[in-house]
């Protein structure tokens, strides 16, 4: 038992050297004793041990109050990369994107390909290039329209999609932790990171995508709320009497967007309701919220917003995602590290 504290404690501690090192990049011994309230002596095997590993490399002397100068050491945000990858429909032609990220997520590389069927085959193809490329690749995170339950995608508005295995065949293939994260989840991820949030804000993010059906995310204190079988969110399902991915009348469309906010802040009382579609001017749709609010009482008023940002949240989320995915253990979830 002694042994595994002790071992627990090197790994919280190296962890709290590693995560300093990140925010800082450079920092002599000293210095990361002093941001880690670690003693020196405990830095230099810390250090030693993450030279070893590649996390950190010798930059600089520096001079040092009359003493001997100081070797300043840098991080290496090169030593895991992640391969994010994204899957959309493109004017009736689906596009799939792929960006090698490094541990600043700065892009290094990234390759597009806009097919006329979603073709695995091509995107695997994709992946062993840029793995082969990129050696220190580490983990492979991909976005989809969709839902995988227990590795198998059981909804998808692709139908392409609709049963394959993708973690599975990936993992097999490739001998690397693959993620695979629902669009929606991954966007208003995306979208909360950006935003100055209380810890405990429930936030929806709704997409409304033209001709497919809506699907929800749920962002809960920090993080995304999934459901049993990561099936939250599911709205598609809500028996509103309406047929989404066909032509809708205008007004129509606008009552079913009022009568979705109102059953998921009847159920949630979320703080606010991000609202991603570009099919009815927002001005429209803020006016009718308000009347229909008016008519029907609700317990709860979020803040309504609406956006159009839905591709940039969903890239952006999805790679913080994938990065999270590179933390130690600990680390994500809620560790001692003062860096979290």
């Amino acid at each position: 038992m002694k042994k595994a504290d002790a071992n627990l404690m090197k790994e919280i501690n190296l962890n709290n050297v590693r995560q300093a090192m990140k925010l800082v990049e450079t920092a002599t011994k000293p210095q990361l004793a002093s941001l880690t309230n670690l003693s020196v002596v405990t830095v230099n095997s810390l250090v030693k041990e993450l030279q070893e590993l590649g996390e950190l490399f010798e930059d600089d002397t520096v001079p040092s109050n009359g003493g001997r100068p100081a070797l300043t050491y840098k991080y290496n945000y090169d030593h895991s990369l992640a391969l994010v990858i994204y899957i959309k429909e493109n004017d009736g032609q689906e596009l799939i994107s792929a960006t090698v990220v490094n541990l600043r997520n700065e892009s290094l590389d990234k390759k597009d390909v806009i097919l006329s069927v979603f073709q695995r085959k091509r995107m695997y193809q994709m992946i062993e290039q840029l793995v082969g490329l990129y050696p220190s690749i580490k983990v492979i995170g991909i976005g989809i329209p969709g839902q995988a339950v227990n590795g198998e995608i059981m909804v998808s508005s692709h139908r392409e999609l609709m049963g394959v295995r993708l973690i599975e065949e990936l993992e097999t293939q490739f001998k690397l932790p693959v993620m695979v994260e629902n669009d929606v989840n991954a966007a208003i991820f995306g979208y909360a990171m950006n935003q100055d949030l209380e810890e405990d804000q429930c936030m929806l993010g709704i997409y409304l995508p033209q001709s497919y059906p809506p699907g929800m995310g749920i962002y809960l204190n920090g993080k995304i709320f999934r459901g049993k079988n990561g099936m939250s969110g599911e709205v598609k399902y809500l028996p509103l009497g309406l047929d989404w991915a066909g032509e809708m009348d205008p007004k129509l469309f606008i009552d079913g967007i009022c009568r979705l906010i109102q059953t998921v802040n009847i159920v949630l009382a979320p703080d606010r309701v991000v609202i991603y579609q570009d099919i009815v001017d927002p001005e429209t749709l803020q006016a009718a919220w308000k009347a229909f609010n008016r008519e029907h009482w609700m317990p709860s008023d979020p803040d309504l917003i609406w956006e159009q940002t839905f591709q940039q949240d969903f890239e952006s989320g999805l790679r913080k995602l994938t990065l999270q995915e590179l933390e130690p253990a600990q680390n994500r979830s809620a560790s001692h590290s003062p860096w979290n």
